[in-house]
């Protein structure tokens, strides 16, 4: 199974706004991910409804992780980002096999021990503390420059 691109983007930003000591951007975030800042406005936008991230509009808001994001489970964000949906369809377009065949039935089952395996891990799993930042080999995010009303 692969998950989509708004998926994997999803827990990217969770990991990196996790390990990340103060507020980021979007813009932040796409750069130091190499993302469209579109995408990930999109996807920082559900991942906020889901209680993953807050953010904060203004001069000094900005994108953060919530504080019990990290008991929040990957399957989850998987499930939010992926839906619910069977991997494969069997009624469009309509199969010949369909009467006789165990595919779907297993192909259920897998979907079923993946979500299974994801809904044990919690975000704050995916990252330990300031060991994460080292395990994920991001190192300080970029300085933000003062403003002079500051």
């Amino acid at each position: 199974m692969k998950l989509n691109r708004s998926t994997d983007m999803a827990l990217r930003i969770a990991m990196l706004t996790a390990v990340s000591p103060v507020r980021t951007t979007v813009e932040e975030l796409a750069t130091r991910l190499a993302l469209p800042r579109s995408h990930v406005a999109k996807v920082v936008q559900r991942l906020q409804r889901l209680g993953v991230l807050v953010t904060t509009r203004g001069r000094s808001g900005g994108v953060a992780f919530a504080e019990q994001a990290g008991e929040l489970t990957v399957g989850l964000v998987v499930r939010a980002f992926e839906g619910d949906g069977e991997v494969v369809s069997c009624e469009q377009p309509a199969c010949p096999l369909v009467a006789g065949c165990r595919l779907r039935g297993e192909l259920r089952r897998a979907q079923a021990a993946f979500l299974a395996v994801l809904d044990g891990v919690r975000l704050g799993d995916l990252v330990d503390g300031s060991a994460g930042q080292i395990l994920l080999s991001l190192g300080a995010p970029p300085a933000r420059t003062a403003s002079l009303g500051s």
